[in-house]
């Protein structure tokens, strides 16, 4: 009763398209980024630490180590029995839930706001404590391998994420998963473990941001009692990577024996999150394929029927970007006759300006999806958290993204169409039933 009353909550909160989200931020002395977000809209608080780890951070051969952090760091800690801490957030009133990137890990808790000291406590107990030891790493480890079997092994198109990856790059760590390999987390020793949580898992890597009904003024000081006494940790130094331009196209074919529907699937390297590009690569994204009025739907779906269903997103991450876009085939339609219309609808983009009709859809779409991402608390601390790590310390990033779609020019969508999506700067990936043959 109480998590539906928080879910309700929650939901009921929307911040107008033209809303500004007004925040407050410090350091703690350790380095810890403070971010606060006062809102009385509905009696929640959301409580979120992000830290600036993810799978990127790893070596080649000990990958998995941060998402399987996000697992380990629910284990409990010194004063938190074993298998205790989702049993405290839900026995008074609250659901958690954490999640990594190749960039970061966020962890948070939704409570009703007369439990924001819980919740502080709870993720200074995760940042000082934790029990890192031989019994946890075990039985994580065998979550995280269940994890894989069923959301990547046993999944339908569970790897085409990661066969893209590792073909695009070459020198950065982009080029595996965050869930990582599974003889990497078996092959590592405990040290190791403890070794990477004292490097990462520190104040001075981390952003605390609460959102919600709260005081401000009561809440800084709750926040420096539980957190100021954490050791700063030594600072993490970014490492740059640098990938060659893709000067010819790569084409591959991989083969899944959990699939029946064959898929084409076209990847571009592109620009990361803080540039100008990824936005309107963004809006592209739009322009082709989401909708029932987008251009790639209404060719291979409504019009030529050669499509039962198409992709197109920009994968958007620190360091750089990937691109991608797909369809499967309707019945035995041939996939090269595919991506001749799906190139075809890039020419056209490349080549003139969208209509004032498309431009207007996808403006408002953008509007709508503004208010739907900070209609909750917990969204609106992740977007905080996001701008503060992600953007170079741009917290106002989360006010500004709508600001910047809005000023995209038709132009522009031509130009950054013609900058990156090429033939001959692509993957081009057959994705194949076992038996499947072209």
């Amino acid at each position: 009763m109480k998590k539906t009353f928080i879910l309700f909550l929650s939901l009921i909160y929307c911040i107008s398209a033209h809303a500004q989200v007004k925040f407050e931020e410090y350091d703690l002395n350790n380095g810890l980024h403070v971010i606060l977000h006062e809102n009385h809209r509905a009696p929640v608080v959301a409580v979120t630490v992000m830290y600036h780890v993810g799978s990127k951070n790893e070596s080649p051969n000990r990958t998995g180590f941060a998402h399987f952090f996000e697992h380990l760091l629910f284990e409990g800690s010194e004063n938190i029995p074993k298998g205790e801490f989702l049993n405290i957030v839900s026995n008074n009133g609250g659901r958690e839930n954490a999640n990594t990137t190749q960039d970061r890990t966020f962890f948070y808790e939704l409570f009703p706001s007369n439990q924001l000291k819980l919740g502080l406590w709870l993720e200074s107990e995760r940042m000082l404590h934790p029990v890192i030891n031989e019994t946890g790493v075990k039985t994580e480890n065998e979550v995280v391998k269940a994890e894989k079997r069923q959301r990547v092994d046993n999944q339908p198109y569970g790897r085409f994420a990661e066969e893209v990856f590792k073909r695009l790059f070459i020198n950065h760590p982009y080029r595996w998963q965050p869930i990582g390999s599974m003889n990497d987390l078996d092959s590592a020793k405990l040290p190791e473990f403890k070794t990477f949580f004292k490097r990462f898992y520190v104040p001075s890597n981390a952003v605390i941001t609460i959102a919600g009904d709260i005081n401000p003024d009561s809440t800084k000081k709750l926040i420096e009692a539980y957190f100021l006494d954490i050791p700063s940790g030594q600072p993490v130094k970014p490492v740059k990577y640098k990938e060659p331009d893709i000067v010819k196209a790569l084409c591959d074919t991989v083969y899944d024996s959990h699939i029946q529907v064959p898929a084409i699937i076209n990847a571009y390297r592109v620009p990361g999150r803080q540039s100008r590009d990824s936005k309107i690569l963004t809006v592209i994204s739009s322009v082709l394929s989401e909708g029932s009025s987008s251009v790639l739907k209404r060719k291979l779906i409504d019009e030529k029927k050669t499509a039962h269903q198409i992709l197109s997103f920009d994968y958007s991450l620190e360091d750089y970007g990937v691109y991608i876009l797909g369809a499967l085939p309707n019945g035995n339609v041939d996939l090269k006759e595919i991506l001749a219309d799906i190139d075809g609808e890039i020419l056209k983009l490349q080549t003139g300006l969208v209509s004032d009709v498309v431009f207007r859809r996808i403006q408002n779409k953008f509007e709508n999806n503004y208010i739907d991402r900070y209609s909750g608390m917990v969204g609106v601390a992740q977007y905080l958290s996001e701008g503060y790590l992600l953007y170079e310390k741009d917290t106002n990033h989360v006010n500004e993204e709508l600001s910047v779609i809005r000023s995209i020019t038709k132009a522009e969508i031509m130009s950054v169409a013609r900058k990156y999506l090429n033939p001959e700067q692509r993957l081009q990936l057959y994705y194949l039933p076992t038996k499947h043959k072209l």
